[in-house]
């Protein structure tokens, strides 16, 4: 197939099918995210003379047809169209001719991948933020709902101590704040400008890399052109331990929901719309959804290796196989956002059984309240211990079945108001209202 930008020599067909790969079907995804880094390349050329104002008016009337038709689903890479970037500029040389030859002046597609790949992490980890608030928020709401709720803790799998839904729903939420403090790592990372590094090496032309930072509403600029090349791979990997995590948060919970739901714990229960029967097996009600979330989330926590399988090693300048960094990251996102929406789902409709500790069972879940309350009242630690315990062997142990904790983060004092507090302060920090405006005022 030909390309724009090739000579006379043609690439035998068996060796472009398999270095092209999966690439277009990804490079779709990435069409619109292509259109808005031409618009901003394209004003900094008539900036600095390389564009006349009659040319950019017509390039830029024309992009924006065309990043209106990738919003209406309108758009597709040709057969024999090597990639998006080159499929964007044949529509837009095709419709106004001449003018659309130009955009490429002073960038190379290293460079212009670059920046369509951070237009597009950035566009996917704020969709991220957003359902891991949405699934914060409601974990915090049915902490408050369910707090006085007790059910067992374990260690070892064994029965421990008290804990509360009020606790187990928290402690999911402020796991969620820690992730997103490695989602905020990523996503400064992420949102810096490569666009002007070209194939790694600058350009002798004047460009204004500070222009299309602006204009593409980046924080700064990637400054040294050949780190701007060396990120690729670099980001990927820590956009890869972000997602991963939240899939770790999210396997954890997964499993603890596909043991809550069984009949030996029977801790909580589903709509039955939402659970799957057996084949033979009537009274089955399997936890499919946190099943599949699990493997899923599993399969995520992988992904760092695998970005550093792809990259370790690798020189500086590009190589050929970062575009398979495409095909680990674009699905991940897929999933760690549908997991994320899936858990929320499944959590509105939770009902939690009130009734758990009233099963012998569970009596010596208050061994350790036992014996705080005898050191409260006078006993020595350790005599309190050997008490309770010679209680326990002779079967004579009758505790009180209450709890009185209070310190900060216990069952009576949760801290959720703090919890939140952090998460609205690390929501802030992202600053998703800038890039708003920014590609708002580009594409109007």
């Amino acid at each position: 197939m030909s390309k724009i930008w090739q000579k006379s020599i043609m690439v035998n067909e068996l060796v472009e099918n398999f270095t092209v790969g999966r690439d277009r079907e990804f490079d779709e995804q990435m069409a619109a995210f292509d259109v808005l880094g031409s618009l901003a390349h394209t004003q900094m050329l008539q900036s600095i003379g390389l564009m006349s104002a009659d040319d950019l008016q017509l390039v830029q009337k024309e992009l924006k047809n065309i990043y209106h038709d990738i919003d209406k689903g309108n758009f597709t890479i040709a057969p024999e169209v090597e990639d998006v970037h080159s499929q964007v500029e044949f529509l837009l040389t095709q419709r106004i001719g001449d003018a659309g030859k130009k955009i490429h002046s002073g960038r190379s597609r290293n460079d212009q991948v670059l920046v369509d790949l951070k237009l597009f992490f950035r566009h996917e980890l704020q969709q991220v933020v957003e359902e891991t608030d949405k699934l914060f928020r409601l974990l915090i709401e049915l902490s408050e709902k369910h707090k006085a709720v007790l059910l067992p803790g374990y260690t070892h799998l064994q029965v421990a101590m008290p804990s509360s839904f009020g606790l187990w729903f928290g402690a999911y939420a402020e796991s969620l704040t820690d992730d997103l403090e490695m989602l905020l790592a990523a996503y400064k990372i992420t949102n810096k400008n490569p666009l002007g590094s070209a194939a790694g090496y600058g350009s002798s032309f004047p460009l204004n890399r500070t222009l299309t930072t602006q204009l593409l509403g980046f924080d700064s600029l990637n400054y040294n052109v050949v780190y701007a090349q060396m990120g690729r791979g670099k980001t990927e990997r820590v956009i890869a331990q972000a997602l991963s995590s939240i899939a770790a948060t999210l396997a954890k919970m997964a499993m603890d929901q596909a043991l809550y739901l069984s009949q030996n714990f029977a801790f909580v229960s589903y709509p039955d719309t939402l659970t799957t029967g057996s084949s033979i097996m009537p009274h089955k009600k399997n936890p499919d959804v946190w099943e599949i979330m699990r493997g899923k989330c599993n399969r995520l926590q992988a992904l760092p290796n695998d970005v550093a399988m792809m990259t370790t090693n690798l020189p500086s300048g590009y190589h050929r196989e970062l575009q398979l960094l495409k095909e680990l990251l674009f699905p991940a996102f897929t999933d760690i956002k549908n997991c994320l929406h899936m858990a929320t789902f499944m959590l509105q409709n939770i009902s939690v059984n009130a009734d758990i500790l009233s099963d012998p069972k569970y009596s010596y879940l208050f061994s350790v309240e036992e014996v705080n309350r005898l050191v409260l009242n006078g006993t020595p630690f350790r005599d309190a211990y050997k008490q309770v315990g010679l209680a326990i062997e002779k079967g004579d142990f009758n505790p009180e079945k209450q709890v009185n904790h209070t310190h900060e983060g216990s069952i009576g004092n949760l801290g959720n108001e703090q919890i939140t507090a952090a998460m609205d302060k690390l929501l802030k920090s992202f600053d998703f209202a800038k890039v708003k405006g920014a590609i708002k005022k580009l594409i109007s």
